[in-house]
């Protein structure tokens, strides 16, 4: 196991991608593998990346490192259009990632790092098929029993993603608006903002300094970790 290496999944993706660029520009963690359908748009010396559009040799891709990486940061995820179907996204949202993190731990992975949603607690997790995708993921974590399992659940994510989603673009509009009230951050929160909270619980981690073994970050939590508790204040959005 690496001492101060990282593998980020999702990479290609709004937080995914943003846990990579901050990883490489802030140097927590040397080096940054990735592993995903295409290639990261970052270039790095620190960066290995991997790239197989074969999802399903992602977990033996993963444990074939050597030496394993010291933290593992999933931001996996798609949605039912995309995929082509719930059957589908369920097999992206829940299955791929279950098998990343049981890849991450018999590889040696020490810190586990998943990014879920708001909606994977209380009634949503029963209700939502989303939600029941991301309860089964957080679920499994907590079960592998890593030295620190991290759950990071944001509300809705604020960014620009590559492809449009227009119902979730008339909802962050709305929600921009709450800004003005004071209610924005308790309902969204910027995608960069939520892969900084991740890195910054992941470092605290190792500090020792994370309250729990299995460390659930609400929206506040976030709040604190990615923009308020941030070294790097000045670029934050």
């Amino acid at each position: 196991m690496a001492a101060n290496s990282a593998i980020v999944f999702g990479s290609t993706g709004l937080v995914g991608s943003y846990i990579l660029t901050n990883l490489l520009s802030t140097g927590p963690y040397t080096p940054v593998t990735t592993i995903s359908r295409r290639a990261p748009k970052p270039s790095s010396p620190a960066l290995n990346a991997i790239v197989d559009a074969d999802v399903s040799k992602w977990p033996a891709a993963l444990t074939g490192l050597s030496p394993a990486p010291h933290v593992a940061f999933s931001a996996i995820g798609t949605t039912r259009a995309a995929a082509g179907g719930l059957e589908n996204q369920w097999k992206i949202d829940h299955d791929l990632n279950v098998d990343v993190a049981r890849a991450a731990k018999q590889a040696g992975v020490k810190t586990f790092v998943f990014i879920s949603s708001a909606g994977s607690d209380g009634l949503l997790a029963t209700s939502f098929p989303y939600s029941k995708m991301k309860k089964g993921v957080e679920t499994t974590v907590k079960e592998l029993d890593f030295d620190h399992g991290i759950i990071v659940r944001p509300g809705l994510i604020l960014g620009e993603r590559e492809q449009g989603r227009f119902l979730e673009g008339l909802a962050m509009a709305a929600v921009r608006g709450l800004g003005f009230l004071g209610f924005k951050d308790s309902v969204a929160q910027d995608a960069e903002v939520i892969a900084r909270a991740a890195i910054k619980a992941s470092q605290l981690a190792d500090e020792g300094k994370a309250p729990s073994k299995f460390w659930v970050l609400s929206p506040k939590d976030i709040i604190r970790l990615g923009r308020t508790e941030w070294e790097h204040k000045e670029e934050t959005k």
